[in-house]
């Protein structure tokens, strides 16, 4: 059936890190296309095409839906230790349903390690440090799922918050039963040119995580000064493409500064540098087509 069809080896891409042992299915993407790309309006692939279970679930969820996958990890290998530093990932939850495992699959995000049974459904904030072990004998598969998410999914984790693992409301979604016709995709995934506010949202964030260390109070000055700047350019042009340049040139003198500053020293509690931080939430992405060098 279509279960068994979506399995064939010919599905599986190569993680794009090229992490021996892992593949996936490519379900929701940019475009519907068989792509890696994290950015741009998201539609269907053909594969979630012939897989209508899954589509009511998606449906069932209720979330808006970002690049979404079915995961492989092929036995006696991992997911090596790391952190996802993107933009994607700072603004973008997670969602983990395990469709085949056996208990040598091992979770561990930050200092707790699960077995994600399955058919339950997970969410993790992966800032954090995490890795994954498959020490089974037969091929792990997740259903994976990225949302910036939505009302029902929001009240759902609240309330599982709230009870224990005894007592857990289990909320079955059963084939067969929800329509799947108003599954709901996002369109935006990056901003035009960041809003003053998107900047200060950020900067505080990170300044939260970073320890208390000597360099951290210019690191601290100079991103006020940065995210004044912004505002002062934000209320004059906005997004108007115009003025990227101005953008641009305010971003390469912060970048400066930081790095005087010492920003690439400050270990944020995952253990990455609060300079490479900034590079990719904000520096990379605050104005179009700005790429790592700043061209």
């Amino acid at each position: 059936g279509p279960r068994r069809d979506l399995l064939r080896a010919h599905r599986w891409q190569p993680h794009p890190g090229r992490i021996v042992g892992n593949d996936a299915v490519p379900l929701i993407t940019p475009g519907g296309d068989i792509t890696n790309s994290f950015s741009g309006p998201m539609a269907p692939t053909r594969y979630l095409d012939n897989c209508p279970y899954i589509k009511e679930i998606l449906t069932d969820i209720g979330a808006v839906w970002g690049r979404s996958r079915l995961m492989g990890l092929a036995p006696s290998y991992d997911v090596p230790e790391h952190v996802d530093v993107g933009y994607y990932w700072r603004t973008h939850l997670r969602l983990h349903i395990p469709i085949i495992t056996n208990p040598g699959v091992r979770f561990t995000c930050d200092d707790t390690t699960v077995h994600m049974a399955a058919g339950e459904c997970w969410a993790f904030d992966s800032f954090c440090l995490h890795k994954v072990q498959n020490l089974g004998s037969e091929k792990r598969i997740h259903l994976v799922l990225d949302t910036v998410g939505g009302e029902k999914l929001w009240d759902m984790m609240l309330s599982a918050r709230h009870q224990s693992e005894k007592q857990l409301d289990i909320h079955l979604v059963a084939p067969g039963v929800t329509a799947s016709s108003e599954i709901a995709y996002e369109h935006i995934n990056l901003p035009e040119t960041m809003s003053a506010w998107e900047v200060r949202c950020h900067i505080d964030f990170l300044l939260r995580q970073a320890p208390d260390m000597p360099q951290l109070d210019g690191v601290r000055s100079c991103l006020d000064r940065f995210a004044v700047g912004w505002s002062a350019l934000w209320a004059q042009h906005g997004n108007s493409p115009d003025h990227c340049d101005s953008y641009r040139s305010l971003i390469e003198n912060a970048k400066l500064d930081l790095r005087r500053q010492g920003a690439d020293k400050i270990l944020l509690k995952n253990a990455v540098s609060i300079g490479r931080m900034l590079e990719e939430l904000i520096f990379l992405v605050a104005v179009p087509n700005l790429t790592a060098d700043g061209t």
